[in-house]
């Protein structure tokens, strides 16, 4: 079973927004905060351009992004396109079955009865409906209050179509190193299936991902490849790389880092 859930609550939140009235921890996140004292908290949305219940979720991901709204947390997001909704008419372009994979060890690990999209996963501990923005705010800022180990990217630069980078304080065996490549920015116009007819914007949308495991050694160079990065070369593609620390008992993220990727 999939679980659609309009976007009324998106739509009140950005209402309340702009009003300045509304008493939910977006809402207080007007005052600046600045970014050394913000802990970095891993944001996963798994979506469709299938998915009619998605786009909400997709603004709701870049506003996070963008605007940083939650105090004391630096959401680090990732769009995850699943391949499920592709029989409903439309082939999602960013989507791919690794991604079906990761999500589905998520329904596992979270003991839900189905995968859904819009699905917004917070540091692998908590799940929610990803256009849910009061329930996102609440995970993202009991994200933030634990701290992270920490976690920092060197030297990262495209060679032959992959991006090799090393990751300093990864050295933790009790703990899996992933790294991930996400395009900064993609559109798509839909030209069939429930959001037939629209222009579809994503941030942040992920090419390719890599589990490294636990026995890297700290500063050694690491490879990805870049995946298909749209309409660009891949040694030109305005991306970025992302890595974080994943407990292996418990599977929340403990460590999470990003950095751009230069030409």
């Amino acid at each position: 079973m999939l679980i659609h859930t309009r976007g009324a609550i998106f739509a009140i939140w950005v209402v309340l927004m702009a009003a300045g009235c509304a008493n939910t921890s977006w809402t207080q996140a007007a005052v600046p905060v600045s970014n050394e004292t913000r802990v970095p908290v891993l944001v996963e949305l798994f979506t469709s351009e299938g998915c009619s219940d998605c786009p909400p979720a997709d603004r709701l991901l870049e506003e996070l992004d963008k605007k940083q709204p939650v105090p004391g947390a630096q959401a680090i997001v990732l769009s995850e396109h699943v391949t499920y909704w592709n029989h409903d008419g439309w082939t999602d372009p960013f989507s791919f079955t690794e991604i079906d994979e990761r999500q589905k060890d998520y329904g596992d690990r979270f003991r839900i009865d189905s995968v859904y999209t819009p699905q917004m996963v917070i540091d692998g501990a908590a799940q929610m409906v990803g256009n849910n923005a009061p329930e996102v705010a609440r995970a993202v800022a009991n994200a933030a209050a634990t701290p992270k180990k920490p976690l920092t990217i060197a030297d990262a630069h495209w060679d032959g179509g992959a991006a090799a980078f090393t990751v300093r304080g990864a050295s933790d065996p009790g703990a899996r190193l992933v790294a991930a490549l996400a395009e900064n920015a993609t559109q798509s116009q839909v030209a069939r299936g429930e959001n037939a007819g629209h222009m579809l914007h994503h941030v942040a949308v992920l090419r390719s991902i890599k589990d490294f495991g636990s026995n890297v050694a700290d500063g050694k160079q690491l490879r990805l490849s870049g995946g298909i990065l749209s309409h660009h070369k891949e040694d030109s593609a305005p991306a970025r790389l992302i890595v974080f620390l994943v407990d292996r008992k418990t599977g929340h993220v403990t460590g999470v880092a990003e950095q751009p990727m230069s030409r």
